[in-house]
């Protein structure tokens, strides 16, 4: 009965197990001594500086450039499934954000550090309104930035 039972689920944790396409994926897993860090410790470190760069503002907002462009921007959602511990100490989030001119930037961060110690590394605007300016692409274990096409 319980390898039917195990039989039955497979299918389903396979599914739940594939990585979101537009984003990096997680480390290969392997004996070590670092510690694990949660999402939810990725999301309460993002979240942490985004909301520590917003104080520092004059305005209140985070601030991110793209294109040359200052954007003045306030947190909308930290998308938490797509969270991840890229190993070796970095980490990936990825968060909606709203600009004054109405539009919503989809904003991919890196991160550093440990758990209420995180660092954001770099920073890139993914998405505007929903469209991609970029997608991930593994190749042999490491995540590149291609073209959206």
């Amino acid at each position: 009965m319980p390898l039917a039972i195990a039989l039955f689920f497979a299918p389903a944790a396979l599914v739940w197990a594939q990585e979101h396409p537009e984003h990096p994926g997680h480390a290969q897993k392997g004996k070590s001594t670092e510690k694990r860090v949660s999402t939810a410790d990725i999301s309460a470190g993002i979240k942490k500086n985004i909301g520590a760069q917003s104080k520092k503002s004059p305005d209140g907002k985070f601030h991110a450039e793209h294109e040359g462009q200052n954007l003045a921007l306030d947190l909308v959602k930290v998308h938490d499934d797509r969270l991840q511990d890229l190993g070796g100490g970095k980490y990936f989030a990825c968060v909606d954000m709203k600009a004054s001119d109405g539009k919503t930037y989809d904003i991919d961060f890196f991160l550093t550090g440990q758990p209420g110690e995180m660092k954001v590394t770099e920073t890139s605007v993914h998405k505007i309104d929903g469209k991609p300016l970029y997608n991930w692409k593994e190749e042999n274990g490491t995540w590149h930035k291609v073209p959206a096409s």
